[in-house]
């Protein structure tokens, strides 16, 4: 269903601004409880960074480099045959067959609002008060929605260096344009170390393409427990992907789309096709009015709220990337769910919020990490050193009994646990398949899980998971 040209009710219950993984479910939430609501979206698509230049098709991209990997370890398992261990890729026609998945998507986003009864409104809003929003179509037009309470849901987005502070700084590209590539760049630059500039190295490198990591420190994913940095640190450096440390891009030269050539403050220069920017993210609050409303921003133009999503301004919340907190998808679309519920469900939602403790995450690096709970330092400075325990394993999968030495990836498990009873306050994984077993495990985190529980449940073999309640 088209989004309408115009108010289909006098007065919303709540406008939604932002159709991406928090504004779709909020809006939808509401609306099931027979709210009236308006979701406003600025682009063509439905669905925001994780449908369409984030979590699914950099999901899928990640699918094909396992599958290159796989390739590669078929000759152990003894498949011969054309192409067994040396994949070839077609970036150029994958592309599209990817493109028209997220396509689809969009689609059964668009159904799904509709099928709830959400009125979607294509243009740019802007926040008038408390009660009305202005909407400006792409045609220029404007008319206002009126409406008992707004949420703002509009999502964040990469952050690049202007031309001023790095000269040739915008010949590079940032995370939405490695989604825009037509072909599958030869040698790349990767300026960053968090879980983004990992995650799309790791992809370019398996897939074929050289890549030189430009990170400030000794090890990526620096927020993140130590040893997974540390253990995917070596492991990237070990499969051939380049690292410089302390490196600081002084200027890029050449022309976007061709050779360019990388300065950095040590004097080094790089040759690369393509130079990816992965050094952060920024919330998208401008031209929204939050601020002549007294909605407060943090230093970053996050939006500033309480435990209950709100504001401080009655009427105005905001929650997802904008919020500045826990930047995931699910974190967002649980958030606006229990906020609808809280504010149009029944008795029992009355005091429904989202707790930020506890929350399990993945990084789709080489291999994969798993991660819930506290991290060794954060749990010694909120626990005390006495009262901290670690169990921890180092292995390798079974899988990789049966490729060459220097294909065997590493797994390591961590298990952080606090006090006499030894309640478990962080779990860190890294190697095959963490990815999938992280969810179950976020489960006990949450549940208060002792390691005694742990130790109480009968292993699996033979997993990589077993080792989670084998440790001692």
């Amino acid at each position: 269903m088209p989004p309408v040209t115009k108010p289909g009710h006098e007065k919303y219950d709540i406008v939604f601004i932002g159709g991406g993984s928090g504004g779709v479910a909020g809006s939808r939430r509401a609306a099931s409880y027979g709210a009236k609501v308006a979701l406003i979206e600025a682009s063509e698509k439905l669905g925001g960074t994780c449908v369409n230049v984030g979590c699914v098709p950099k999901k899928i991209m990640w699918h094909a480099a396992d599958i290159a990997e796989k390739i590669r370890h078929a000759e152990g398992y003894q498949f011969k045959g054309p192409g067994i261990g040396a994949p070839q890729f077609s970036w150029a026609t994958f592309k599209p067959q990817r493109d028209a998945y997220i396509r689809r998507l969009n689609g059964i986003y668009d159904n799904n609002v509709a099928k709830e009864g959400v009125e979607l409104h294509h243009g740019k809003a802007r926040v008038l008060s408390p009660s009305s929003v202005q909407v400006t179509r792409p045609d220029g037009t404007t008319y206002t929605l009126n409406t008992d309470k707004v949420c703002v849901a509009t999502g964040g987005r990469p952050t690049i260096p202007s031309d001023e502070e790095i000269p040739g700084a915008s010949l590079g590209i940032n995370s939405d344009g490695f989604f825009d590539l037509e072909e599958q760049p030869k040698r790349v630059a990767v300026v960053g170390a968090g879980y983004i500039a990992v995650e799309l190295a790791g992809v370019l490198h398996t897939l074929g393409s050289e890549v030189t990591m430009l990170i400030r420190g000794e090890t990526v994913l620096r927020t993140f427990d130590p040893v997974l940095g540390e253990t995917l640190t070596n492991w990237m450096k070990h499969t051939g992907i380049g690292f410089r440390h302390g490196a600081h891009v002084k200027r890029v030269e050449g022309v976007k789309g061709q050779e360019l050539t990388v300065h950095l403050e040590s004097g080094e220069q790089l040759k690369v096709d393509t130079l990816l920017w992965a050094i952060g993210r920024h919330a998208n609050t401008e031209g929204l009015g939050l601020e002549e409303l007294g909605v407060k921003l943090d230093g970053k133009g996050n939006v500033q709220v309480d435990e209950f999503q709100e504001t401080g301004v009655p009427g105005v919340t905001a929650l997802g990337d904008v919020a500045g907190k826990a930047l995931l998808t699910p974190v967002a679309i649980a958030a606006a769910r229990r906020l609808s519920n809280r504010l149009f469900g029944p008795e029992q939602f009355k005091a429904d919020k989202l707790s930020y403790d506890d929350i399990p995450t993945v990084v789709f690096s080489h291999p994969t990490i798993g991660t819930v709970g506290l991290t060794e330092p954060e749990a010694r400075k909120k626990y005390g050193d006495e009262n901290i325990k670690i169990y921890k394993s180092s292995f390798r999968a079974l899988y990789f009994s049966m490729v060459p030495e220097e294909h065997k990836e590493p797994s390591v498990y961590k298990l952080i646990v606090a006090g006499p009873e030894e309640r478990v306050v962080g779990i860190h994984i890294i190697g095959l398949g963490s990815d999938e077993i992280m969810q179950g495990f976020g489960v006990a985190v949450k549940m208060g899980a002792t390691k005694a529980d742990l130790d109480a449940t009968v292993a699996i073999h033979p997993t990589s998971a077993e080792e989670l309640v084998t440790l001692r």
